[in-house]
């Protein structure tokens, strides 16, 4: 077994965490241009990152001094364990008192089940600006690409009104590009939504939360390059003492070498890929960009294990309340 792992990440390319697309900048503005006739911002965030790629312009740019509740969707994915004091957390930190966890997936969840009676009474005990008079409630959904926005919109819908989800879904980051039309989600109260496009932060600065984000499929996996997830997801599991990969990549022990990992994975899954040589010969090797994809794929599913991404975040402000 390897004596020392590998204490800080060191990216291969840097700059392929920062990816902010026109449509993201659009979004924001539209958003923006909708407030007026928002009366309760839901924010919604992947639970295994509570703090990483948390985009902190929402405050300023969005929630203002509406009422906000923060959503960590993806809970089955998550350290349960870790649940309470997140949300203690944020709580004391950023002020938000209303912290959910969710699994959209999931009608019958605790949280799903909150969100609306949760909005009626923040609403209903609110400022409701020139909205005062206006018997309709209306919501905006934002949070980053891909943590399930749309999703929740629709499971909302499918609870309250009985009927099919109004918003595209996807896999991939990136799939809602504008505000849509209001969505209406409930008729007793009656409630509206807007859903929106994931918004990134324009210029992420610290890597980690890059890789994060990347690791969670928050950001396209071509735009970062899959070996380099496959590289971070190792680096992280190592760091934490998690070794499930070792038997899914049919690894003899543990290893800080990614392409160790991916040469004994794609054997295994008896993947390989042609190239033509210099010389003009077709050679066969193995295909690394498949392992990646294997290993990722387990890692996000929660073949490996249900984790907390940020838990030195959690660490230091329970170690320095």
């Amino acid at each position: 077994m390897v004596s020392k792992f590998r204490e800080v990440y060191k990216a291969v390319d840097k700059n392929a965490v920062h990816w902010f697309p026109g449509h993201m900048g659009k979004g924001l503005r539209q958003m923006q241009q909708k407030l007026k006739m928002v009366d309760c911002v839901i924010e919604v965030h992947d639970a295994r990152i509570p703090y990483s790629g948390r985009n902190t312009d929402f405050k300023h740019t969005v929630t203002g001094l509406r009422p906000h509740i923060l959503v960590l969707n993806k809970k089955d994915l998550s350290d349960t364990s870790t649940h309470d004091d997140i949300a203690n957390q944020i709580k004391k930190n950023e002020g938000i008192d209303h912290v959910l966890y969710t699994n959209c997936k999931d009608q019958q969840c605790d949280g799903v089940r909150s969100i609306v009676p949760t909005a009626k009474y923040l609403i209903q005990n609110s400022n409701r600006f020139n909205r005062s008079e206006q018997p309709e409630y209306n919501l905006m959904i934002i949070g980053v690409p891909n943590v399930g926005k749309s999703s929740l919109t629709n499971v909302l819908r499918n609870r309250h009104l009985k009927t099919k989800g109004a918003s595209q879904v996807g896999a991939v980051a990136g799939i809602t590009r504008s505000v849509l039309t209001r969505i209406k989600i409930s008729e007793k109260p009656l409630i509206y939504m807007y859903d929106t496009p994931g918004i990134l932060i324009p210029h992420i600065k610290n890597l980690e939360h890059g890789m994060k984000l990347a690791s969670v499929s928050c950001m396209q996996d071509h735009l970062v390059g899959e070996i380099q997830i496959a590289d971070y997801i190792l680096y992280w599991l190592n760091k934490n003492g998690f070794f499930g990969y070792v038997e899914l990549m049919n690894l003899k022990e543990p290893t800080d070498d990614i392409q160790e990992v991916l040469l004994s994975a794609s054997a295994i899954l008896n993947k390989t890929v042609k190239y033509k040589h210099p010389d003009g010969t077709v050679k066969v090797r193995p295909d690394f960009d498949f392992a990646a994809r294997h290993l990722i794929r387990a890692f996000r599913d929660g073949q490996l294990g249900k984790f907390n991404l940020d838990n030195e975040y959690s660490q230091k402000t329970h170690e320095n309340p």
